[in-house]
């Protein structure tokens, strides 16, 4: 009787950089597999089991996980809003990684999405994340300034940038910025903006030194300091992740963190999610 063959795992050769995926990666796939999950993404699972790479060494922990999870929900929901209301919307996810985010905001037929990271992570992208028809994967540096041709001007763009920023310099931030506002008629720019307080703390962190050894921008506290990053950015929504009401669903230890941080007004701000209008 012949047994059944175990698929080939993929390997990938990624940049210290590109592997800096992983963990969000696996802060997804911890969380599909909690008791009550926050985000609920079976496919960053199936992704992980897909992969070559041992992520035991990676000692996620259950801070992590939550943190994960609770900014993911909160970048997709500014997404799910504007396609709702902008049915023809393209939108541009900048740093994609391995996350299939099209699949957890379900958008209307009519939009159109494009995943945008750098060709060694485009090509993995195609082998362990399923297809989808309104999806096409960009392959490149995101410095580069050609790419943006490949996606149309005349409709309104939702663009997302999860983890991203702090891996640019601020001129590459403005810069890329200014060409995203200078290529879309409107839209919107939504990303997860750390205060400084909680990068300072990512450096002593075991699980995140390696992380924040590559970072290359310095976080910022007031929230409308990325309006001066192009003329027609405007703030429209800060969300403190100290605040919204899933923390009922974090650890206990995690829970009560978030609590007595949210009863600080710069606490409150340690982890939250940024949405601009441009």
């Amino acid at each position: 009787m012949k047994t059944a063959r175990r698929p080939c795992k993929v390997h990938t050769a990624f940049t210290p950089v590109q592997a800096t995926l992983y963990r969000t990666l696996a802060g997804r796939a911890l969380d599909s597999r909690a008791r009550r999950p926050i985000l609920g993404d079976p496919t960053a699972v199936d992704t992980v089991r897909k992969i070559d790479f041992d992520f035991s060494r990676l000692k996620i922990g259950s801070a992590l996980v939550t943190r994960v999870a609770v900014q993911t929900r909160y970048l997709d929901k500014a997404v799910r809003g504007f396609v709702t209301a902008h049915p023809d919307a393209v939108v541009v996810d900048l740093g994609a990684g391995l996350d299939a985010r099209i699949f957890r905001v379900i958008p209307p037929s009519s939009v159109a999405w494009f995943d945008v990271d750098f060709p060694a992570v485009a090509a993995a992208r195609r082998r362990v994340l399923p297809e989808h028809p309104q999806a096409r994967q960009i392959g490149t540096c995101l410095t580069d300034p050609g790419w943006l041709d490949q996606i149309p001007d005349d409709r309104p763009a939702m663009v997302v940038a999860d983890g991203l920023l702090p891996f640019l310099t601020q001129g590459e931030i403005q810069a890329l910025v200014n060409r995203l506002t200078g290529h879309f008629r409107a839209g919107e720019l939504a990303f997860n903006g750390d205060h400084p307080s909680v990068a300072g703390l990512a450096r002593y962190l075991p699980a995140m030194k390696k992380t924040a050894a590559l970072m290359r921008s310095a976080p910022f506290a007031d929230p409308r300091e990325p309006e001066s990053w192009a003329p027609r950015m405007r703030l429209i929504q800060e969300t403190s992740l100290a605040h919204v009401p899933e923390v009922a669903l974090f650890p206990p230890a995690i829970r009560l963190g978030a609590r007595i941080a949210g009863r600080s007004s710069t606490l409150s701000r340690s982890v939250r999610v940024l949405r601009y209008r441009f």
